[in-house]
């Protein structure tokens, strides 16, 4: 039996609904992730761009934009467990570059920024407040890393209620399997894999 037959027959990879409400989260494009000249950071150009044509349109459209970024304190560094496994994130001091948005985003003043400790922008953030109170249904998450906290957002997302769209392009990762392989998860039991063109056509209609 193929692997696509096995998950069928499990009743995965179903379709989510779409909502009337959506809202973009965009996970992690910050220098520590996206300026090469960092051992944490691959290029990310591509992913960038075609994400800021969903955050362009979603705004037009007054739908919320949401930007994320890992930050620590120094004090931190030596207390967090993930730290221990993923010691390259302990560069991602506040104050310096490597937590700041990345510029190619087009990040606006009046987007929220949510500083996260770890993978997921749920655990310990104030996002599930943030987009209950705009009466968010659906969202859109792109961002950095796909196998990592793109993945983890999803997860959390789906935990809390919300229907879910990854588009693809949209999403950036270290090294192509671990892209591939977590998209293929994801598709199947969290969200719709999609592209951007797809969430852009969406956006534009509602």
């Amino acid at each position: 039996m193929s692997q696509e037959a096995v998950y069928a027959k499990a009743g995965f990879g179903q379709s989510v609904p779409r909502g009337r409400r959506p809202a973009v989260v965009v996970v992690d494009f910050s220098y520590g992730f996206t300026d090469p000249q960092y051992p944490t950071a691959a290029d990310m150009s591509a992913q960038i761009a075609a994400t800021r044509q969903l955050t362009d349109a979603a705004r037009a459209r007054r739908f919320p934009v949401i930007y994320t970024t890992i930050s620590y304190q120094p004090g931190e560094v030596e207390m967090l467990s993930w730290l221990k496994k993923a010691a390259g994130m302990r560069a991602l001091l506040k104050g310096s570059r490597l937590v700041e948005i990345d510029a190619a985003t087009g990040i606006q003043a009046s987007d929220p920024i949510i500083v996260k400790k770890g993978a997921s922008a749920f655990f310990g953030t104030t996002l599930n407040a943030l987009l209950t109170g705009a009466g968010v249904d659906t969202l859109v998450v792109t961002g950095a890393t796909t196998s990592g906290c793109v993945r983890a957002t999803v997860v959390d997302a789906v935990q809390s209620g919300f229907n879910v769209l990854v588009p693809a392009d949209c999403c950036a990762d270290r090294a192509e399997a671990p892209h591939l392989a977590n998209l293929y998860d994801m598709q199947q039991k969290y969200a719709d894999v999609v592209d951007a063109r797809d969430v852009y056509r969406w956006l534009v209609e509602l």
